[in-house]
């Protein structure tokens, strides 16, 4: 932490009053400064890069990008960053995809202050924190981790395949077409085909389906 009695915070949420209620609660709390806010996952990277803060507080659900992208982003560009996602969303997709993003800690909103300045504190600690129901959800899926299927995805062709492996394993479609000599539209194609035949509608939901069917194993 960059003092050891005050924890640096930037915090990004797209609702205003949201915004605005949090960081004022959270400037009340002993020990936390509030030092930028944001209103989308981009501009809470450019404030991340440019505040240094010990610990970043993202809604998941943001324009321009969101709490997911952002969450990459930050792992990339400032590493030391502790990332404390804060949402409405509660469901296993947005737990998992947001951890394998890279968040410390992932909380609900509706949490009591306490909840959330002891969350804000043990990330910047270097720990990992989830509200109680999350937690739950959290250890059961790591204590009996799902076996992989002999033929998990039959609907898919064996490019496909590949594809879905990768993108399980956090590779961009970049990432993917490089690895495999694909363009990357080419690659982008097959990525919307895959979502199709899957039924999800995004990237965190077909990464956990992967992820549970065993792919996402990069050698």
């Amino acid at each position: 932490m960059s003092d050891e009695a005050t924890v640096r915070v930037v915090l990004a949420d797209d609702h205003p009053v949201v915004r605005a209620g949090l960081a004022a609660l959270l400037s009340s709390l002993p020990g936390i400064e509030v030092v930028g806010v944001a209103a989308t996952g981009r501009e809470a990277v450019r404030e991340v890069v440019t505040s240094h803060p010990d610990v970043a507080v993202l809604d998941l659900q943001m324009p321009d990008l969101d709490g997911f992208a952002a969450t990459r982003e930050l792992a990339r560009s400032a590493p030391e960053v502790a990332v404390l996602v804060l949402t409405m969303f509660e469901d296993d997709d947005s737990v998992f995809a947001a951890m394998r993003a890279g968040a410390r800690g992932y909380l609900v909103k509706g949490a009591e202050q306490e909840e959330i300045a002891r969350a804000i504190r043990a990330v910047a600690a270097g720990e990992a924190i989830f509200g109680p129901g999350v937690a739950r959800r959290v250890l059961s899926f790591f204590a009996t981790p799902p076996a992989p299927a002999a033929d998990p995805f039959p609907e898919l062709t064996t490019r496909e395949r590949e594809i879905l492996d990768l993108l399980a394993g956090g590779l961009s479609n970049a990432a993917i077409g490089q690895r495999l000599s694909l363009a990357s539209k080419t690659v982008a194609n097959n990525v919307s085909t895959i979502f199709t035949k899957l039924a999800v509608a995004d990237r965190a939901a077909a990464i956990i389906q992967a992820r549970n069917a065993g792919l996402g194993g990069i050698s």
